[in-house]
């Protein structure tokens, strides 16, 4: 699908937006010769954007990199990957008798970079995904040995491992950060109630009070 200049715009950080002309997004729409090649890099340009928020990086810069990654991502390898997104730059380099260990090393450094890395992060799809159908075979394995086993162990085992795989999860409780540190009026009142159960004990002692007294005492709240 073509992208319209106010698609782009959308999809870019606000501090970018100022930048993006329509000469850029023909840019971006002509990118590759294969029109689904042309789709999945722009796809990959509006769904990774917000990776430019961080960091100084130009919107060329970050278009070249969603490239590379996208090429990548269609299973080339890294140098294949720089040649189809930097064809100038690498034909320069071979004009040039670069070797292709030096040519490996350039690529390799590309690699790595900041931005690159921070829109591969963006692309790793966690292993629960990956292996839904997997996950469930294995349930529905689980529950045929539940049902059907001879084995009395084997179905409480089944019955147990289904039981871990599909259990609600817990729900987790708000944290609450209690400040437990003494202030002076806590103390004061410890020292208090101290001296007050040590005033009561001598009176027992010598038969001024009984503790049937002190617990029937009637408490005063002095303003």
């Amino acid at each position: 699908m073509k992208l319209t200049l106010d698609n782009v715009k959308k999809a870019v950080p606000a501090k970018l937006k100022d930048s993006i002309e329509q000469s850029f997004v023909d840019k971006l729409n002509n990118l590759a010769n294969d029109p689904i090649v042309a789709d999945q890099i722009r796809n990959n340009f509006i769904s990774y954007a917000h990776v430019i928020n961080d960091g100084k990086f130009s919107i060329e810069e970050y278009l070249s990199a969603v490239k590379y990654v996208s090429f990548k991502l269609m299973n080339l390898t890294n140098v294949d990957s720089y040649a189809r997104t930097f064809p100038q730059r690498y034909a320069g380099l071979l004009a040039k008798g670069t070797s292709q260990k030096d040519i490996a090393s350039y690529v390799s450094a590309y690699n790595r970079g900041k931005l690159v890395n921070l829109i591969l992060e963006q692309t790793l799809v966690p292993s629960w995904v990956l292996n839904q159908d997997i996950y469930q075979k294995a349930i529905n394995t689980q529950a045929e040995l539940m049902n059907n086993a001879k084995s009395e162990r084997v179905k409480c085992m089944a019955a147990d491992s289904i039981l871990k795989a599909l259990a609600k999860p817990e729900a987790a409780g708000p944290l609450v950060n209690i400040d437990m540190k003494e202030s002076s009026g806590i103390n004061e009142l410890k020292q208090a109630l101290v001296e007050l159960a040590a005033n009561q004990k001598k009176s027992i002692e010598k038969g001024i009070l009984t503790p049937k007294n002190i617990v029937e005492a009637e408490i005063i709240n002095e303003q």
